[in-house]
């Protein structure tokens, strides 16, 4: 079964997972500081993995640290990459913003708009 397209925010600041929403990647960064970015992460999200599975404590918090540092990179943590003042309402439940009108015309949390 294939996976559904992911749900984005009109204003694609943000994906929704099971209803809550996480900051997207700003949309202005130069395609190669991405690219180098998103390597980061996946690097250290790999090294995260590993030291669990070897219970190296260190090396755990030193990988997870390097995801964090990919993140604020990306933009998805730290200040807001936007410009007119919005709050930021990452891990906020949808339904609880001022996106719960709009998020309440999809489907379940789905990207298909409810027939009405």
């Amino acid at each position: 079964m294939p996976k559904p397209p992911q749900l984005t925010t009109p204003d694609g600041r943000y994906i929704v997972v099971r209803g809550r929403l996480w900051r997207t990647a700003n949309p202005g960064l130069d395609e190669d500081e991405r690219v180098r970015l998103v390597a980061a992460l996946m690097d250290g999200r790999r090294g995260v993995a590993a030291a669990k599975r070897e219970g190296d404590s260190e090396a755990e918090a030193a990988a997870r640290a390097a995801v964090d540092a990919a993140k604020h990179g990306l933009g998805e943590r730290g200040p807001v990459w936007w410009t007119d003042g919005a709050p930021d309402l990452n891990r906020h439940m949808a339904r609880t913003t001022p996106y719960a009108d709009w998020f309440a015309t999809v489907d379940n949390g789905e990207s298909t708009p409810k027939q009405s």
